[in-house]
């Protein structure tokens, strides 16, 4: 069993320089986004409420950290960073929905249908997915990065063992007896896929070599996977109070989990290989890549 991340971080707070970041991403994000008084406002207002609900903006964060390894001025890399958020959030508006894991709680608040009907959250939903690539497109780099950067996060984002594929398989098998082949696709593909390329899309903005962006890539899927295996076991360990949204959600709809499949203390035991392996992927950047170190840390041993 790997036991060594656990001591190098808190596991209830986010490490220093995230409040730094969350700065620029959320105003960047403020930047890209219709105001709230722009017509039609049931829409917009809806897209606002989804997207500043809280979240811990790890995505974007991961996008940014990534090109500061190979780029100083990382303004540049919040087009991609905001694109990715967009999607996520598209993603959380949709899945909350009745139709599919029919929540009334996300982010401590209400979901976006509750607050605004269904009608409206789903519109709000398909508006942020086109309002991502807006954001893309006007990525102050040349054509040639911003088409690799486009099919990155398309690709990551779609029905080819990316996040809607992904979907798919884990509302498939519910109520079903899956084997780790199966679960490892729904995570991989679910999570990790929109993970892994908020971090190779920072690295192509960035103009990183391709062997460098292939290294990344691998880092993003890994830590990815762990990402969604940490958060099966919160939805057991933890409150809906402390995790945001309604706990014990997997058990009650009978999805496709790590300790459903494997239990508890085996799958603390693969979230924890699974970061170290992460971790060793970024070996030969050093000092460069610290701030990745930290978050893939605290992406497994975080409890809230």
């Amino acid at each position: 069993m790997v036991c060594t991340i656990r001591d190098t971080i808190s596991p209830m707070n986010l490490p220093a320089f995230f409040e730094e970041d969350l700065h620029l991403v959320d105003a960047a994000l403020q930047r890209s986004m219709p105001a709230a008084d722009a017509p039609p406002q049931s829409i917009h207002r809806a897209m606002r409420y989804s997207v500043f609900a809280g979240g811990k903006r790890i995505r974007p964060i991961l996008c940014l950290e990534t090109a500061r390894i190979f780029a100083q001025d990382v303004g540049p890399a919040l087009h991609p960073a905001c694109a990715i958020e967009f999607i996520h959030t598209y993603s959380l508006i949709h899945d909350d929905l009745p139709a599919l894991d029919n929540d009334d709680l996300r982010r401590g608040k209400p979901t976006c249908h509750k607050q605004f009907g269904e009608a409206i959250a789903i519109l709000a939903g398909d508006a942020l997915l086109t309002l991502a690539f807006e954001t893309l497109g006007a990525t102050p780099v040349n054509a040639e990065l911003r088409v690799k950067m486009l099919t990155e996060i398309a690709t990551s984002a779609g029905t080819m063992n990316g996040m809607v594929g992904g979907q798919v398989a884990d509302l498939e098998a519910e109520g079903k007896t899956v084997g780790p082949e199966t679960l490892e696709y729904i995570h991989r593909s679910k999570t990790a896929a929109l993970i892994r390329a908020s971090i190779t899309a920072g690295a192509i903005c960035a103009r990183a070599p391709e062997e460098e962006i292939a290294r990344l890539r691998q880092f993003g899927e890994t830590i990815g996977w762990a990402f969604q295996v940490t958060d099966d076991i919160l939805d057991v360990e933890e409150s809906s109070a402390a995790l945001g949204k309604t706990a014990g959600k997997d058990i009650a709809q009978q999805k496709a989990t790590y300790p459903a499949v494997f239990g508890l203390e085996r799958s603390h035991e693969i979230a924890n290989e699974l970061s170290s392996n992460a971790i060793t992927d970024l070996a030969s950047y050093g000092a460069r890549a610290a701030r990745l170190r930290e978050i893939a840390e605290f992406l497994v041993h975080r409890r809230t």
